[in-house]
């Protein structure tokens, strides 16, 4: 009879705690826009068919170092607050997929440093026609957000645009290259 009482109080106690842990957002919040990753197509190299073409490109490579700004080169160097720059994220580059988010299509090109790419990693997104980027990139614990070309784009929706795809990627596997 213990027993059975005992486990009646267990589950009791576990779905209170999970009920409890359920936090709506805040009114006003903003809502992450949904995501896929799109079935591969020629748009995915445009501006090149290698991570290191796409930051080579004529189009496309002033724009990637624009986006970053300082944090382009290491913070021992006079850059900004990345300890090695962002250019070594990316020179173990991934495969270029093509991602939909919010009704948006985007290239989406990861990479990480080659010794360390479980933490030191960078997703990179260029919207299909070249005039936005956003990036994410993560150092050790800490994940940088980055916006280029858009005002629509704030420090607090780049962020959700840059993880709705992100996550869209996960769902078909490991994203970074390995």
């Amino acid at each position: 009879m213990s027993q059975v009482l005992r486990a009646g109080w267990l589950c009791f106690l576990g779905v209170l705690f999970a009920v409890g842990c359920t936090v709506a957002p805040r009114p006003g919040s903003p809502i992450p826009p949904a995501a896929e990753v799109l079935p591969a197509d020629a748009r995915a190299l445009a501006y090149g068919q290698t991570v290191d073409q796409v930051l080579q490109n004529a189009q496309m490579g002033d724009k990637i170092r624009a986006l970053f700004g300082p944090d382009w080169t290491p913070a021992a160097q006079g850059g900004g607050q990345l300890i090695m720059g962002a250019a070594p994220y990316f020179e173990r580059g991934g495969p270029l997929r093509m991602v939909r988010i919010g009704g948006e299509d985007y290239i989406a090109v990861t990479g990480c440093v080659p010794r360390d790419c479980d933490t030191q990693r960078v997703l990179l997104l260029i919207r299909a026609d070249g005039s936005q980027l956003l990036a994410r990139l993560d150092e050790g614990g800490f994940s940088h957000y980055y916006g280029y070309g858009s005002e629509a784009l704030t420090r607090n929706t780049a962020p959700l645009v840059v993880d709705s795809g992100l996550r869209a990627l996960k769902r078909t596997g490991n994203p970074y290259p390995a």
